[in-house]
């Protein structure tokens, strides 16, 4: 009998979990719902540094995403190493936060990945953190995250795919 991954569970992560991985997480939860609402996703997030656990994101982020018609009320919270057997797919948002990660592990596990796998080559490699910078930032942030949906959303069915082949 073939075994069907019924439900996939992504977490991004930032440094702070007040910009950029909540952002994804709430961009990438409203598309899927909307775009995709065949393929079971949930998306979560964290940050590697504790600046911020308990609070909600950066009023910024908040701001340049409702603009977009998407609200962000996810809660900031510390990325944990128990999370990588807890997560199908593990995104960073940056080569530092992803070099974080893996730092915690003798071996770098297979889950963990950098979110710009799922861009083209026009965007940088790195989603850049705009909690120094201005407006723009922020807006910057959101276009490359919507940029990523239909690179994230065909191989989240390639892999439903491979499971029900094996």
């Amino acid at each position: 009998m073939k075994k069907v991954k019924s439900h996939y569970k992504i977490l991004f992560v930032c440094l702070g979990n007040i910009c950029r991985s909540p952002t994804a997480e709430c961009v990438l939860r409203n598309l899927f719902a909307q775009r995709y609402p065949a393929i079971l996703v949930s998306f979560d997030s964290a940050g590697t540094a504790g600046y911020h656990i308990g609070k909600p994101a950066d009023s910024r982020t908040r701001s340049a995403a409702a603009e977009r018609g998407y609200r962000i009320d996810s809660i900031a919270k510390q990325f944990s190493p128990e999370m990588v057997s807890q997560y199908d797919l593990i995104l960073a948002m940056d080569r530092e936060n992803l070099l974080s990660i893996q730092s915690l592990f003798k071996t770098r596990p297979s889950n963990v990945r950098l979110f710009s796998e799922f861009l083209s080559d026009k965007w940088p490699q790195d989603v850049p953190d705009p909690y120094h910078g201005q407006r723009d930032g922020f807006e910057y942030v959101i276009d490359m995250i919507e940029s990523a949906t239909e690179s994230l959303a065909e191989f989240l069915i390639k892999q439903n795919l491979e499971s029900q082949d094996r």
